[in-house]
């Protein structure tokens, strides 16, 4: 009697093992309690699943998070950022860790101002542009600009190529010197100095250094834009079409 009692106890823990660890062989698992409630879809742009954070996947360069503090064109910390860090799709930034070790290779270091920008910020930057009245700014970043234009001149508009995530603003540091290359002109600078290929009264210095931090982005899949010398997006970007509107914090891409 006493092991027919036993065989049942351990048939008994066996039956409770199989369901508990969802067996196969045929076996259908249990329906959910009904006071569970399934997940909420999640839209396109609210989904983070396709990002990482650029400090973890490209440990080697260096974050200076512009937007998250009072040092940008506006004057205060933008929507959207609530941490100093820079979220970037997964296959930018694997385009990003083979220019980090280009630039490496030649005793610089890769220093990131922007990333993935959410619609938050930008609709930020729309709200700030259409106060004519504050011009805190000014003198660092459009001097020769009266604000009223920065709509009709492109430098202000209502979606961004960051907002899809594949895109960066950086310039190159130097290990040797410890400081930024010198490129002739300020991160976010509203003017015909930020482009490229200007040259003006730019030293032979300056415009080299700008072809140097060119050619590692081009060289490693991303293209440039013709008026900003440190932006740069993925060639082959993974949604071209999708503007994301998560914020920037560590928890987005948990």
């Amino acid at each position: 009697m006493k092991k027919r009692f036993l065989n049942l106890l351990t048939a008994a823990a066996a039956m409770l093992l199989l369901s508990a660890c969802g067996a196969s062989g045929g076996e259908t698992t249990a329906a959910p309690a009904a006071d569970q409630t399934p997940p909420a879809a999640v839209s396109a742009e609210d989904d983070a699943s396709g990002f990482v954070s650029l400090a973890e996947a490209v440990p080697g360069v260096i974050l200076e998070i512009r937007y998250y503090s009072t040092y940008n064109f506006v004057g205060d910390r933008i929507d959207g950022y609530e941490e100093a860090c820079a979220l970037i799709t997964k296959e930018a930034a694997a385009a990003l860790k083979e220019a980090e070790a280009d630039a490496e290779a030649q005793g610089y270091r890769l220093k990131i101002y922007d990333a993935y920008r959410p619609q938050s910020a930008v609709d930020n930057f729309i709200e700030w542009a259409e106060d004519l009245d504050d011009t805190r700014m000014k003198a660092y970043f459009y001097p020769e600009l009266d604000k009223s234009v920065l709509f009709d001149q492109g430098y202000i508009a209502s979606k961004s190529g960051h907002s899809r995530g594949s895109t960066l603003d950086l310039t190159l540091f130097d290990m040797k010197t410890g400081k930024e290359l010198d490129m002739g002109g300020v991160f976010d600078y509203f003017g015909e100095r930020s482009h490229p290929d200007y040259t003006g009264d730019l030293t032979k210095e300056q415009i080299d250094n700008r072809n140097i931090l060119r050619k590692i982005m081009v060289d490693n899949g991303f293209k440039p834009l013709d008026t900003e010398w440190w932006h740069f997006t993925l060639e082959n970007e993974p949604y071209p079409d999708t503007y994301f509107r998560f914020p920037v914090n560590g928890d987005s891409v948990k």
